[in-house]
């Protein structure tokens, strides 16, 4: 059994629109030290592409979704930065009673 297979895809739910994603993407990734730096390669509409330590690829890709973006990230090695970034978006808010709390929408 693939148990990467997971970790390779991760996905959320943002107010933010796709643009101030890739913005956020490019500070994120860029500011990392060490080995887990990674540096723009590629850049698109509502995508951008990392390099990494041993060549390792990160995608971020946005798609426009009612009420905000859904981003994507691929990787394989850098899971644990890439749930970091997508944990670190604005995320939807949920009113529950008087309170606002603010919710993660992780889709699956």
């Amino acid at each position: 059994m693939n148990y990467q297979k997971g970790r390779t895809l991760q996905e959320a739910v943002t107010t933010a629109d796709p643009a101030e994603v890739i913005e956020a993407a490019k500070e994120f990734f860029g500011s990392r030290s060490g080995v887990y730096a990674a540096f723009l390669e590629q850049e698109g509409p509502g995508y951008a592409t990392f390099r990494g330590q041993g060549g390792e690829e990160i995608v971020i890709g946005t798609a426009a979704r009612d009420g905000g973006t859904l981003v994507s990230g691929s990787t394989y090695l850098f899971d644990q930065q890439v749930a970091r970034f997508l944990a670190l978006l604005p995320s939807p808010r949920s009113v529950v009673g008087d309170d606002v709390e603010p919710v993660a929408e992780v889709v699956a």
